[in-house]
């Protein structure tokens, strides 16, 4: 049995020497991501962008450019009743992948897949995929429903 602990042990120091994700590395990108969503889009904070989000943040949203900027202009010019809603937050090494809902910003609420890539605690790159909300869904199922308060 001292063998296989031992070579529990020693994985464990290896993959944190070489950086590999460990459970703990996701939490923090986890709770770090969920921090700067609420403060940035949901409690409007434009000063969360210098926070959380990398100087040199690379964006892969065919309709936005990279950098700091886009983000504190979508946060400042929106729409007074424009909402954002988190739902699933699922994270693995320092990928965070959110599911969410955007409404106020056109004729329809958005639902919305966000991949975050967190580095050395900031947020250094995103990617999405966007669609109008169907409420009338084939299954009968909705394709969002909000996170639960953590009781």
């Amino acid at each position: 049995m001292p063998n296989i602990a031992a070579k529990w042990i020693a994985a464990g120091l290896l993959s944190l020497c070489l950086g590999l994700p460990t459970g703990a590395k996701a939490n923090d990108a986890k709770e770090l991501v969920i921090r700067a969503l609420t403060e940035a889009m949901i409690e409007r904070d434009v000063t969360a962008i210098d926070r959380y989000w990398a100087e040199d943040y690379i964006q892969h949203n065919p309709m936005a450019p990279s950098g700091r900027e886009p983000i504190r202009g979508l946060i400042a010019n929106a729409p007074k009743g424009a909402t954002y809603e988190m739902g699933m937050v699922i994270a693995e090494g320092d990928l965070v992948a959110v599911h969410g809902r955007i409404t106020g910003i056109g004729p329809k609420p958005l639902i919305a897949i966000d991949i975050y890539r967190v580095e050395d605690g900031m947020i250094a790159e995103h990617w999405d995929v966007i669609q109008e909300e169907v409420l009338e869904t084939a299954s009968g199922n909705p394709m969002f429903e909000p996170a639960q308060p953590m009781q």
